[in-house]
């Protein structure tokens, strides 16, 4: 097996593409996929009405829209190929063999919906005709369709790397596609995509239109309406996204939820998110009866917290399916399940390409736990960025000098204990020597001083 050897110590792989990743949905979910849709509404709704203030909000939301999603959009959802290539190929290759036809398709669709963008702004202020602009509302909504229908086919992808389902048996396209995840995950994603677009172009409502300009009240009225129609269906459709979630990535909720350290604040958390959708709802529905009664700063409190809530999500997400990072078939690290017996017999050094040792020995045992260090943990973990192996080693054994023995029976088991820890894919010489070599990065322990002593003694 082809092993890369790309590592990014400071900030660690994992953390490399989930930044990206994040701020991808972050744009994608409420502007790409919600937003759209709810543009395309309100230059409908000015058309309907014969009043061209509607069309002139409308456009000035599409411009920001374009922008924001043209640029960050874009450069992000070139970054999540690049990250994943870059440190887990063996996974997204994976996934384009399953995937092949899916994602063929995706792309067929996802350049269509570039076009429409395209044509979607550029020729607003042309189409100015009531025929033409009916044209032009058409192009909106075909558009909208074509931009959730992106989100749709990448949903299929997320949700089989937590449950692949029947593939494990029938290796079809079908069974990965419409895998047990699937429809409620997009029950979830799709209502929360319409209601952050709702509070996005509220809060861009305050800052296209004057204090004074009839048009605010009405346009806020009619986007709260928006966001507080699609509130119940987030609510329903994250219940029945976690009902569906396997037992085992259940059990990871608390460590996903909020670290391993403060894991025992899982049910204060959860009041936290329910207290957020509270605050969300109630501004909503002030919007709705009392458009002039909020601030425009205001509304910053509802958009960043179903933001914040968004990116959460994800991180949960990502990290609930561990030890996998393809549910039954691949480990977070790279290693296939079924590959595990034959690495854990014969070590992994024989079979990674860049390895600069393909054996584990007592002579070369610094080198040989640096690279299987390499090979098996650093998808996830560094030796002094984030999510170090040193500090969690630290508050394991303390800052005296590891036992060796020890570590090796901690390496071997540890995912025994942490379930979200894939099991150790190599054999006893390396866990031997990735011991020595995690030994080697352990800082000395801090001298104690004596001065209190003596100072005693003095006494």
């Amino acid at each position: 097996m082809d092993f890369p050897i790309f590592h990014l110590e400071f900030l660690g792989n994992r953390m490399l593409i989930a930044i990206t990743a994040i701020i991808h949905v972050l744009i994608n979910h409420p502007l790409a996929v919600g937003a759209y849709p709810l543009i395309t509404l309100l230059e409908w709704w000015g058309l309907r009405k014969g009043e061209p203030a509607w069309d002139k909000l409308a456009y000035r939301i599409v411009f920001i829209v374009f922008i924001i999603t043209t640029t960050v959009g874009a450069l992000t959802g070139v970054g999540i190929w690049l990250t994943t290539s870059l440190v887990a190929p063996f996974a997204i290759g994976s996934l384009l063999r399953v995937f092949f036809w899916g994602w063929f398709a995706e792309w067929l669709v996802f350049i269509s919906e570039v076009g429409l963008i395209m044509a979607y702004y550029l020729t607003w202020k042309r189409f100015a005709t009531p025929r033409l602009k009916r044209l032009h509302v058409a192009i909106g909504a075909t558009l909208s369709a074509f931009s959730w229908l992106t989100m749709a086919l990448i949903v299929a992808i997320l949700g089989f790397m937590m449950n692949s389902g029947a593939w494990t048996q029938d290796k079809s396209l079908w069974s990965a596609m419409f895998n047990p995840l699937y429809l409620p995950q997009l029950a979830f994603r799709t209502p929360y995509s319409m209601f952050t677009a709702g509070l996005f172009v509220w809060f861009c409502i305050f800052f296209v239109t004057k204090r004074d300009d009839p048009i605010r009240p009405r346009a806020v009225r009619l986007v709260a309406i928006w966001t507080l129609a699609w509130l119940p269906l987030v609510v329903l459709g994250a219940l029945w996204y976690w009902r569906s979630v396997p037992a085992a990535m259940q059990a990871n909720a608390n460590v996903a939820l909020l670290t391993q350290a403060f894991s025992q604040w899982h049910g204060m958390f959860i009041k936290i998110i329910g207290y957020t959708v509270a605050v969300v709802a109630v501004m909503a529905l002030i919007g709705a009866v009392r458009p002039r009664a909020l601030p425009r700063y205001a509304l910053l409190v509802p958009f960043v917290l179903s933001i914040w809530l968004l990116g959460h999500f994800e991180r949960v997400r990502e990290f609930i399916r561990k030890p996998y990072v393809i549910a039954d078939y691949m480990y977070a690290n790279g290693v296939r399940v079924s590959a595990l017996p034959v690495y854990q017999r014969d070590g992994i050094l024989p079979y990674a390409t860049y390895s600069a040792v393909k054996q584990a020995t007592a002579a070369n045992a610094l080198v040989a736990g640096h690279e299987v260090f390499m090979l098996t943990c650093s998808r996830c973990h560094t030796t002094a960025g984030m999510n170090n192996v040193i500090t969690k080693f630290e508050h394991l054994y303390g800052r005296e000098p590891w036992d060796h023995e020890a570590l090796v029976g901690f390496i071997q088991g540890m995912h025994l204990t942490r379930t979200y820890m894939p099991p150790f894919p190599g054999n006893e010489a390396e866990a031997s020597a990735l011991a020595t070599y995690l030994r080697s990065l352990q800082p000395p322990a801090p001298a104690v001083s004596a001065a209190p002593a003596v100072l005693t003694a003095n006494r």
